[in-house]
């Protein structure tokens, strides 16, 4: 209404208060799709912000720095110079009025931005096609520039899934240049934006405050993978006293060639040097640190950088070496603890891009096809029918399963079973399956007839039946008859069966 602070203080409080009922009545409705819920998220988001701000101009006027709320206090009670209580009441009527005649459509009590608007909204949210709406990552950009970097290996997009988390397995010589550092950023800035747009409602600054001060101690401590010595050393064979070949056993450099490339390379890099150019000039790279301490070796043989633990440094350029390791740990630890928090979207991601290595061209075009059409009914009004021409069976999130699927488990099959009251059971899967289900077992029951192996793919109730008595009648020849089979002896040693020993015993002649 007015412009005085204490109206402006009132509104504040009930624009809070509106927020909080309108989040309790969000989080009160069920979502049935992954679209659904992560506009709730964001829309819940977007009224804890609008709560946050109004808290945040309620302090600056209970703080009441330029002292304007005190006397506004003061003149309401009339203690002013030549003031009284009439006076500052006909005043503030006169303000009121003055406003509703300037605005005669405002309503007391409902704000320019009316809180249950956010409840109407849908936030939009960018994400890549390739993202599909927040399930999978998109790291094929970064991907591009892990293989097009010194530190990066040709490798699969799967792969790189795999091992992307994976900073300690990189070498040491190349953390602290600019182009790991720089992907290293790149590679967290994208974690950090997914994660805010998947999951808003997480306080991310708070998460990093926690892996801040774990990290400090686990420093100290000498035990963060990867940097167990504190950014002194250099690689996982940080020394020359561990070298993966002894260089003393060979005398030229054809004796190192029998080697082969592969092992020159690892015995190159556990010492720091450059694992490039061809077979004999790693040999002869090699063969150059025989006798001689790495510190008094050329600097063109190691990478661009690139300082060995031995080398002769200043105090201040250990402290500053030290200080930059530790940096670029700490952010390896950040990213560590994103791809934790995003474990399952990399799970999703690994097995949809391994799906999509295995379809042919025209199932994925089937199933993209299917998933626009999801995309579209998930816009419609929940009381519209889910548009399903082709009357697929619905999925775990409440959406017609892909074609593909829907044709590789062979659902277009119809099997109906008469002793389960020709219920249809459609595909194969799950028509034998049945036969262990309560289903048809209470079937079976009511027919007198054990659920057996014996019949399994026995769906009719004359077949069952025919069958029970053909089991019946082969048991019967084998069956155990006691009164003709069970012997009895008498006093005399004479052996009878049970009947002729019954008879004569009730004669009296036994």
């Amino acid at each position: 209404m007015s412009g005085t602070l204490l109206e402006q203080t009132r509104a504040f409080h009930e624009e809070i208060e509106r927020l909080e009922r309108c989040i309790v009545q969000e989080l009160q409705g069920e979502t049935k799709s992954h679209k659904e819920r992560l506009h709730q998220n964001h829309r819940v988001n977007n009224m804890r912000h609008a709560i946050l701000d109004a808290t945040g101009k309620l302090v600056e006027i209970y703080e009441d720095k330029d002292h304007a709320r005190e006397d506004e206090i003061a003149a309401l009670g009339g203690q002013g110079v030549g003031q009284n209580y009439f006076t500052s009441f006909y005043e503030r009527f006169k303000e009121v009025r003055e406003y509703h005649r300037r605005h005669p459509n405002a309503r007391e009590g409902v704000t320019a931005d009316d809180p249950e608007e956010y409840l109407k909204e849908e936030p939009y949210i960018d994400f890549s096609g390739e993202e599909a709406y927040g399930r999978y990552l998109d790291l094929h950009e970064l991907y591009n520039q892990f293989l097009n970097s010194k530190f990066g290996q040709p490798i699969e997009y799967s792969a790189f899934l795999e091992e992307f988390s994976q900073t300690h397995k990189i070498s040491r010589g190349v953390k602290l240049t600019k182009q790991y550092q720089d992907y290293l950023k790149s590679l967290t800035n994208y974690l950090l934006s997914f994660f805010e747009r998947t999951q808003p409602l997480q306080d991310i600054d708070k998460i990093f405050a926690k892996v801040d001060a774990e990290f400090e101690e686990r420093w100290n401590a000498g035990t963060v993978q990867g940097w167990e010595d504190k950014g002194v050393g250099t690689d996982q064979a940080s020394t020359r006293g561990q070298p993966l070949i002894d260089i003393e056993d060979y005398d030229n450099v054809e004796e190192l060639l029998e080697l082969g490339p592969d092992r020159l390379k690892e015995a190159l890099a556990a010492l720091g040097l450059k694992t490039g150019g061809t077979p004999q000039q790693r040999a002869e790279r090699l063969l150059l640190t025989k006798g001689v301490a790495l510190e008094d070796l050329d600097r063109k043989h190691f990478p661009k950088g690139y300082q060995t633990p031995i080398m002769k440094k200043s105090e201040k350029e250990i402290a500053q070496h030290v200080a930059a390791s530790k940096a670029v740990a700490l952010a390896e630890v950040k990213l560590q603890r994103l791809c934790e928090l995003l474990q399952e979207a990399v799970e999703e991601t690994k097995s949809h891009v391994e799906k999509k290595q295995a379809l042919t061209y025209e199932e994925m075009e089937a199933e993209r096809e299917e998933e626009e059409v999801a995309q579209e009914s998930e816009s419609e009004d929940d009381e519209q029918a889910i548009y399903n021409p082709l009357k697929l069976p619905m999925g775990w999130d409440g959406k017609p399963i892909p074609y593909w699927l829907y044709k590789l488990h062979g659902l277009g099959q119809e099997f109906k079973c008469e002793i389960c009251g020709n219920y249809s059971y459609w595909g194969r899967r799950a028509f034998e399956r049945h036969f262990k289900e309560w289903r048809h077992q209470h079937g079976m029951r009511c027919l007198g007839i054990p659920n057996t192996k014996n019949f399994h793919e026995i769906t009719s109730i004359k077949d069952a039946k025919a069958l029970w008595e053909r089991i019946q009648e082969r048991q019967g020849v084998n069956k155990w008859r006691p009164d003709l089979e069970e012997e009895y002896e008498d006093l005399d040693g004479n052996v009878y069966n049970k009947k002729t020993y019954s008879d004569l015993q009730r004669q009296g002649l036994i």
